[in-house]
């Protein structure tokens, strides 16, 4: 049988970002096999074009996009509405600000077409920043051993039906990416040579704000779910590591360390469980 991909992008007010995001995922190399693609975009509580803008894009020739509006906003309620719609045997969930080169859907494809389960991501670039802070925070981050080895997946993560099948409803976590990742022992989740664009948020408090809640999001899982904790290789960077990165980017360490420094602080507390900064 010829496999069926679905593409679940949710999208909350996302007018100014989902037309290119929509238009790279659409320009996307031929799939395997005679594979086809379907598109679920999903309007969560928009009050902009979002919706509009997607139904009017046209899909290229055997794929198909539908845009399921949802009263409510949430990302976890979106991917629930998703899930249940979606009649694809793999899954990609894709941010939709970010994105994706040619080749990264059919690796995906390729990659996840098994019967075992089996998560996977690509290669993932930070987007070029306006502020020269968040461009030197994000030079050094993308330096790190979570974002240069193993599959971090932030922004976009993919798995097949059996491996979507570990659990039922999304829960209502901070961390989608987390929990997804951390659901897959480190020999299940494959990193692909496909190139995915990732922006970052522009400016210090905007950094501190969305660094808190990823750290955040990472203690939630602990405490709630702490058996996935097995699943985890991050390893760190460790002193000659850090030591080595500072001598290559001492700006980038330096931005790098004001925004860690920061985020230890009360400074631009929030009760926020979504932290954007746009």
């Amino acid at each position: 049988m010829t496999a069926l991909v679905s593409v679940l992008i949710p999208a909350h007010n996302e007018a100014g970002y989902i037309e290119t995001c929509l238009e790279a995922l659409f320009a996307s190399d031929p799939l395997p096999d005679g594979a086809a693609a379907e598109v679920l975009v999903l309007a969560n509580g928009c009050s902009d074009d979002t919706a509009q803008i997607a139904r009017g894009l046209s899909a290229p020739e055997g794929w198909t996009c539908r845009v399921l509006e949802l009263p409510e906003g949430g990302k976890l309620g979106a991917l629930n509405a998703g899930d249940a719609a979606a009649k694809g045997d793999i899954l990609v969930y894709l941010d939709a600000d970010v994105i994706v080169s040619p080749p990264l859907l059919g690796q995906l494809t390729s990659a996840l077409a098994q019967e075992a389960p089996l998560y996977a991501s690509g290669s993932p670039r930070v987007s070029h920043a306006q502020s020269w802070l968040t461009r030197a925070y994000g030079r050094f981050w993308a330096q790190l051993p979570f974002v240069t080895e193993g599959v971090p997946g932030f922004g976009l993560f993919a798995m097949n039906r059996a491996g979507r099948n570990r659990w039922q409803n999304w829960p209502d976590i901070i961390s989608d990416d987390t929990f997804a990742r951390l659901s897959f022992a480190a020999p299940e989740r494959i990193r692909l040579p496909g190139a995915y664009q990732w922006p970052m948020v522009e400016g210090f408090a905007n950094l501190v704000r969305v660094r808190r809640r990823q750290n955040k999001g990472v203690e939630e899982i602990a405490a709630r779910f702490p058996q996935l904790l097995a699943n985890d290789d991050k390893r760190s960077l460790g002193s000659r590591g850090l030591l080595r990165l500072l001598r290559r980017d001492p700006l980038g360490f330096a931005a790098y360390g004001l925004v860690s420094l920061a985020v230890k602080t009360p400074l631009f507390k929030s009760n926020s469980r979504w932290a954007r900064g746009r």
